[in-house]
């Protein structure tokens, strides 16, 4: 049963990396936290190093699909993209050294914050005009500043290290930040894909490379690392299908619409996590 639910749920983790960017992040937290209870406290820490293999795979697969033309928004990025790989070293090695239910409350608490900042502050659910004034907001066309699709470079490391601790993915983050700068929901969520990549490849490595919790054989939940192979495996054959299919004949969402639904899912996560917690 446990893995007909990660098979559902890597469906929603295809369907909202094509759609939100996510790559599987914190949409993923959730269900291998409530898979892997057996593991008690150490449960969220396998679920976020778990979320960092299943965010490389579901990411990488998704850029590696993006037309190029958006992709060249990034053109220049090289410092932004390597200062995310190197914060999300660091955030992976610190969430093994961290007491895990902090971690999880942290978890909860950052992703509430972030929907209380996209609904009371402006630039999210109806964007704002690019600073340097090109294009218009509300157009595919409008990349905002080259080198990070207006993300500056020195953001890097804070967005990976942040992203990596507490298994969010870069969208999370991302996201708002390029939305803020003038762009559409469906070039910022796109977008998102090779920022998350690069945060993620390290953090997966660095979870891989971890030694194994003790509690894990006890429990009888063979890990890699501390990287749950079956929940990961789950979730990617649920998820790969539909991000191939979808990237193909991508759905039509009004910008407004998009917005909307990127919210609503950050509170239907927070939701979920309260829930485990009860």
């Amino acid at each position: 049963m446990d893995v007909l639910a990660l098979l559902g749920i890597g469906v929603l983790t295809g369907l909202t990396t094509v759609l939100f960017g996510f790559g599987g992040g914190f949409v993923a937290v959730p269900v291998v936290v409530w898979a892997d209870g057996a593991l008690g406290a150490d449960a969220m820490r396998v679920a976020t190093a778990t979320s960092a293999v299943v965010m490389v795979v579901n990411a990488g697969f998704a850029t590696a699909v993006t037309p190029h033309p958006t992709l060249a928004a990034l053109r220049g990025g090289g410092p932004l993209l390597t200062l995310l790989a190197v914060g999300g070293a660091l955030g992976a090695l610190a969430a093994r050294l961290a007491p895990s239910g902090p971690v999880r409350w942290a978890f909860t608490a950052y992703v509430a914050l972030t929907l209380a900042d996209l609904l009371l502050r402006p630039g999210f659910l109806k964007p704002q005009a690019p600073a340097d004034g090109a294009g218009s907001p509300g157009r595919d066309s409008t990349l905002g500043s080259p080198g990070g699709a207006g993300l500056p470079a020195v953001l890097g490391a804070p967005i990976g290290a942040v992203a990596a601790f507490l298994g969010v993915g870069g969208s999370v983050l991302t996201v708002p930040a390029m939305r803020r700068a003038g762009h559409t929901m469906r070039t910022a969520t796109t977008l998102a894909n090779p920022l998350t990549l690069a945060l993620a490849l390290p953090a997966a490595a660095v979870s891989l490379l971890g030694h194994t919790a003790p509690v894990a054989a006890r429990a009888g939940v063979p890990l890699v690392g501390t990287v749950d192979p079956r929940a990961a495996g789950a979730l990617l054959l649920g998820a790969l299908p539909v991000i191939a299919v979808l990237r193909r004949r991508p759905p039509r969402i009004g910008d407004r619409t998009h917005a909307w639904a990127y919210a609503t899912l950050l509170a239907v996560v927070i939701a979920a996590m309260l829930a485990l917690d009860a």
